[in-house]
This record gives C-alpha cells, structure tokens and sequence, in this order.
C-alpha cells in the first residue's frame, strides 16, 4: 500500500502535529474545516484545505459523506482521523474502505470490539483482563452497589460521564449522560460501573501490526482529573512497583492481541494501590492516537532512538511491520504534559470564548498548539488549545520545567487554565504523588490562584512604564510634590475584585499589556484583568446585581424552565446551557418572583447576556 497523500479528518493542534510528520516523510497533507475554522492555524498548516460544512461538529467534523467527498476531490489514498470526532467510529472506517482509501487505525470489526466500551469488556474478560463490575441501563443497579459511573459507551475524553451517588439520581444523570455522548460522538449508548474512588488512572500505549505482533510502549499516568477530564500527564507512572507495571503491561498487550489489533492504541487501567498487582482494573481501550501522546515520545526509546507514533501509525497503515522486539523499548527520564484550556478554572471552570489578542507560547520546551494571536476562539467545539510538554532526566527536573514553561505561556483577550495549570504542578500534592482521580473534586480549594494583589502590582508598575497609554485619571494625585511632604512613590487607580484602589507599582516576574480602559497581567500564569483610565467611568454599576441571571459562558440555550410570573426559590432551576460540549444549569440567586424571560430556546448567546430577570419577594 502507498500513502502519497493524506487526509487529517480532524482540526486543531492535532492536525498540525500530523501534518508535521507527514510531510517530513514526503506526504502530501489535506486538511478539511468548518466556517468557523476557514482561518485557523491547521487549515494553514496543511498542502490543502477543503471546507465541508458550517459550524455545528454534527454537519461538518462528523459529517462522513462530506469527509469522504473531501478525499476523493482531493486524489487523498489515506485518512487519519486524529483523535475525537469520528477516530473511533467502525462507520467511518468501513466509509472510508469502501471509497478505496487506507484508514490509519484498525479495522471497523475491531474497532466495533475495542472502541466502545461495553464490547470491550467482553473482550477483556477474553483475554484473561480483569474488569470493573458494571450493569446496564435494562438491570440498573441495586441500592446496595452505589455509587456508580453512568458514562458513555463511545468516545471518551471525560465526555458523557457522571458519578451517581444514589437511586433517585441514575435518571437524571443517564438523560444528561445521553445528550452529551450523542452530541460529542453521535452515539448516545451507556455503560454503567461501580465507582472505584481512590484510583489512579493508568494507561499503556500499545502498537499492532498486520503480521499479529504486538508490542507496548510502556505507560503513562493521568490521574490527575477533573470530572474525568484530564489535566496533567506524565510518562512514566511515578512509583509503580514493577510487579504492577508488569501486570498492567502484559493484560494491555494481551487485549490487543486478543483481536489482532493494528495500529496505535491505549489500553486505561484504573489501579487501586492499596492492593497491589491484584488492583488493577481494566477500563477501556481507545481504538486512535491519544492527547497525551508526546510524554509517551519524550520517554520512549526504541533500540536506542526516539519513537514518533505518528511515523509509526503512518508505516503501518501502509504495511510495514513492526521491525523491532519488546526488548529493545526501553524508557529514559520523566515527561509531563499540560493541557491549556479555554476556560476559567477559578470561576468553576466555565467554558470561555473570544479572540486571543496576543499569544506567547514558551519555547524551551515541546508545545503543540493551535492558538496565535488574533485567532478567535469559537463555544462550538472542545475548549483544549494546546498542550505544554516538558521533559527532564526525572520527574522533578520535569516538574520544574513545566512550571517554568507555564509562566512564560502569555494568553491574552481570553481566559485559560493556564494559572490552574501551574498552581496543580507546584503543589506538594502532585509533586508527592498524591493524587488520585477523585483528588481534584475534593480539593479544589488546595489548588488556589496567585495572588490578585501582586498582580495589580504588576499592572501598576507596566502602567507607568507606559503612561502615554493610560488616561491621566489613572493615576492618584499622591505623586510627592507637595511643598514640605515626604516624597511618595506614585499609585494607580484600578478596579481590583471589584473595589477601586490606588495601587503601588512593584515589578513582579510577569507579562502585562497596558490599552487606554484595562491592563492584562499573565501572572504566574494566571490572566488578570484590571479596569483603569476609562475603563474605570465605562463600569456597569449592574453587573452582578441581585436577581439578574447572565450567562456565565458564551453558549447556547438548552432549555427553559421557568416563565414570567412564576415564584422561585435561591437555587431553583431556571435552564440549562451549553458551550463546548458542556452542559450548565442556571439557577435563581434568590427567592422572588421571575419578571422576565430574555432567553430563548436554541439561541445562540454571548457571555454576560441577561437571560432571566427576578424580583425578590
């Protein structure tokens, strides 16, 4: 088989990461987009783009007919689907083989076996892999088995997932479930499991070929979750006893295996350390490329050499054989990965959209992203912009360079978790290897911002160093020239948490951008934004009034729930909205009566839009 030119199902860093190798290896690249991503660094990353579709993921990303059209006027001989959207769905594979084109991955019966998670398990329990005890939705759970993990039987990524800690509850959770999983994968089926809590969440990276052999690149940890959303990885698990990274190596390879697999795949562990190889549960394997991909790269040497999977992936897809044994694969320091998001993660993590006026990304260590300056960021897809990869000889070299690497990540005109990002990797927690996959729901408030006065002190300090930029009524008239008065350093006026202030300038290790109305400060990662000048007579005295309900997220309207006239309670139900694969829902501040409905239902709304109106009774 020949693959001369490939398609990148997919948009994003990925596509940028793929094309890299490919074109190294003399590939001709095809990427495809949306409306929304007619600019977007992937389209310009790749020999050709073709639009196919607007900007819903449903009528263009996972739109199989379009995808196919795109390759076939392309002359493409081979598609990579990347990962999410349509990586493991057997439908697009067996599209793909019918139009005559190479899929790099398995094959749509395998991936009918391995890529959803309840056929999965039958396979695992095949080949001899130990599994969580689950049910279905036809014979739920008894009291007794609660809690449980209702999550999506497609897909992955943390979408379609929800922990049910009581019977009343496995409802509700099983509808939302549904909704997420057949909007993030076009498969609303679930699977439900007892909850294992205090486990780490442990991968291994395996490799098929087309002869039966099967080998792995050992393992990576992701234990470190939010809601099941990963947010660090590392490569290798810190302080896995041999024995378990044995068992876990061996189940992995044994699994893939067990249906010849060909191609990249992960095999996900939970393992409960308190019992030693005997704690180790299979969860799912996931038919593509994973996120976390580069620690796997930073660590794996083959033979003595670097391993690029996606090289590795492609050599495959076109009949190569695996050339090397087990013994050869060896693994060298330590490696973990951030995930940058858009989205506030301490104002509860709420989705964020807009335009990235000015990015930076560091450059001593790997960083595969999507986001420049200027690039809007659209509510319609997933929030991840790039992701920081540092590297060491050991795990804390690795640590102290991705928290290096994380203050010299400067986005600005939108908000990231970029300060999350770097307050997690400095704390004693993960740098104990405390942290389990349940650890950042219960200890979020470990994990606390910088400080905001320190940051206004940066802002005070750019402020002055660029005072042609500022309106005069920014600064405090206590500037030291009075006749017989000690001299004072001159102080800024700001909006600081939501009080005016007059701040000192003190120059912090930061990054700062001054405009006529607000300064924005990247501070220990961590975007601050201060009104000041104009800014500070532009406020609306109304923001956050009682009773006012806006919309924490750019998004759209799911449902309403109330109308004008009725009596509600502080924490009734007023809707529910969605941005970025992301359901909220709204409720009242306040017992009152509803004056008014502005939502809509299916609208498409911006951030910090009055949706309901309530008078306090």
């Amino acid at each position: 088989m020949i693959v001369q030119n490939l398609l990148i199902a997919n948009r994003g860093e990925i596509v940028i990461r793929i094309a890299r190798t490919a074109k190294q290896m003399g590939i001709r690249t095809i990427g495809v987009y949306s409306d929304a991503d007619a600019d977007a660094p992937h389209v310009h990353a790749v020999d050709q783009a073709v639009r196919i579709g607007p900007a819903a993921a449903s009528a263009s990303y996972l739109n199989i007919e379009a995808i196919i059209d795109a390759a076939k006027q392309t002359g493409a001989d081979a598609i990579h689907p990347g990962y999410g959207f349509l990586s493991e769905r057997a439908e697009f594979v067996r599209a793909v083989e019918v139009a005559g084109l190479i899929f790099v991955g398995p094959s749509a019966e395998v991936m009918d076996q391995l890529g959803r998670k309840d056929h999965a398990r039958v396979v695992a329990l095949a080949a001899g892999v130990p599994v969580v005890p689950g049910f279905t939705v036809d014979h739920p759970p008894l009291p007794a088995d609660y809690p449980v993990l209702v999550k999506a039987a497609a897909g992955g990524g943390g979408k379609g997932i929800r922990i049910v800690e009581k019977p009343t509850d496995l409802d509700e959770a099983i509808a939302a479930a549904k909704r997420e999983a057949a909007k993030a994968f076009g498969d609303d089926t679930i699977l439900i499991e007892t909850y294992v809590s205090k486990g780490r969440h442990v991968e291994v990276q395996v490799f098929g070929d087309h002869d039966g052999k099967v080998v792995h690149f050992f393992e990576r940890d992701c234990s470190a979750q939010r809601r099941h959303q990963k947010v660090l990885e590392e490569a290798p698990a810190p302080d896995l006893p041999p024995s378990v990274r044995e068992r876990l190596t061996t189940a992995a390879v044994s699994l893939a295996g067990e249906v010849s697999y060909v191609g990249a795949g992960t095999v996900e562990f939970l393992y409960d350390p308190s019992r030693g190889p005997d704690g180790v549960y299979f969860l799912e394997m996931n038919t593509r490329l994973q996120v976390e991909h580069p620690v796997t790269e930073e660590v794996v040497r083959v033979d003595g050499s670097r391993i690029d999977l996606v090289e590795l992936q492609l050599r495959i897809a076109r009949g190569d054989s695996l050339w090397f044994d087990q013994q050869v694969v060896t693994t060298v320091g330590h490696a973990i990965e951030a995930r940058v998001y858009a989205e506030d993660a301490f104002g509860g993590f709420l989705p964020q959209a807009g335009t990235a006026t000015e990015v930076s990304w560091p450059d001593a260590v790997r960083v595969d992203h999507a986001l420049v300056s200027n690039q809007t960021v659209s509510a319609a897809y997933d929030p991840m912009l790039g992701k920081v990869i540092a590297a060491g000889s050991d795990r804390q070299v690795a640590i102290s360079r991705l928290i290096a690497a994380l203050d010299q990540t400067v986005i600005f005109g939108l908000t990231t978790n970029t300060g999350f990002l770097r307050a997690l990797a400095a704390s004693s927690a993960f740098a104990d290897g405390q942290i389990d996959t349940t650890w950042l729901d219960h200890n979020l408030e470990v994990i606390a911002p910088p400080d905001v006065d320190a940051a206004a002190e940066l802002a005070a300090y750019a402020a002055l160093r660029n005072a042609s930029t500022v309106a005069a009524e920014a600064f405090g008239q206590n500037d030291g020239w009075r006749m017989g008065g000690p001299s004072t350093p001159p102080r800024v006026a700001m909006l600081v948490e939501g009080q005016r202030r007059l701040v000192t300038p003190q120059d912090h290790d930061g990054h700062a951008h001054v405009s006529r109305d607000h300064i924005e400060v990247a501070y220990l990662g961590q975007r601050f934004v201060f009104a000041t000048g104009a800014g500070l007579a532009d406020l609306d005295d109304n923001l956050g009034a009682d009773g006012i309900v806006k919309a924490p997220m750019p998004g759209t309207i799911l449902a309403i729930e109330v109308t004008p006239g009725d009596l509600v309670e502080a924490e009734t139900r007023l809707g529910v909205m969605e941005a970025m694969k992301m359901e909220l829902v709204l409720r009242s501040d306040l017992r009152g009566r509803v004056e008014s409905v502005h939502a809509a239902l299916g609208a498409q709304v911006p951030i910090g839009a009055v949706l309901f109106e309530i008078i306090p009774t």
